[in-house]
């Protein structure tokens, strides 16, 4: 069997990352995964990345150098215009543009969650903490029946969004249940990612260990 042509370079614990892997999953596309050591970058990692940052797509060419992608959303929109299987957006272009938009929303979404799961003083958490839900309650007015973004069919939001729900999943519930409490749309949509095959399989089996071990060694509020 050839070598596949796609070769993600990764974290283990890196969202932005799993973004790609569940877009590749997704299409059935197969992919080599390389991990790096983001606390000591090798050098060839260090001369691929313009920012130094994960996830890399490497692209084999036939004949010339290979390509290199970078930024997560752009190597999910080539992984979309170039790979098989059902499409991650919606045919009509204004419900593309508007999914486009919530896709940006995820930036600082994405930012309030790790900030609250990783602040180490309950007066940082407690700010983050309110952020995030604020922004989960604009999520909530948007959402229609479910069970993904825009309906029946998993699209490239619910593949950014994935990553970010999946935390929620494994912190203790006493903390995560708060946050969620009165948005029924949000919280059945975490669950129906959690469940979804792509996004189960897009890290490596002791994800939750690690990423528990993670917010202990930084001294995370919410871990003590």
């Amino acid at each position: 069997m050839p070598d596949p042509s796609l070769t993600l370079i990764s974290h283990p614990l890196c969202p932005f990352v799993q973004r790609a892997a569940i877009v590749l999953l997704e299409k059935n596309a197969p992919f080599e995964r390389i991990n790096v050591d983001l606390s000591a970058k090798p050098d060839w990692f260090l001369a691929l990345s313009p920012t130094g940052k994960v996830p890399l797509l490497k692209v084999h060419q036939t004949d010339d150098e290979d390509a290199i992608l970078f930024e997560s959303v752009v190597i999910c929109e080539y992984l979309e215009e170039t790979q098989g299987g059902a499409s991650m957006y919606p045919d009509d272009a204004l419900q593309r543009a508007r999914q486009r938009a919530w896709i940006e929303f995820a930036t600082q979404t994405l930012a309030d969650g790790w900030q609250f799961l990783n602040a180490t003083d309950p007066a940082t958490a407690d700010a983050k903490r309110a952020a995030f839900r604020d922004r989960l309650r604009k999520l909530e007015a948007e959402l229609g029946s479910g069970p993904y973004f825009a309906g029946a069919a998993f699209g490239m939001v619910d593949a950014v969004y994935g990553p970010l729900f999946r935390y929620f999943m494994i912190i203790d519930s006493a903390v995560s249940q708060p946050i969620f409490e009165g948005l029924p749309r949000v919280s059945a949509w975490r669950e129906a990612l959690a469940a979804r095959a792509s996004v189960k399989d897009a890290v490596v089996a002791d994800y939750a260990d690690r990423f528990r071990d993670h917010l202990r060694q930084h001294g995370a509020f919410i871990a003590a």
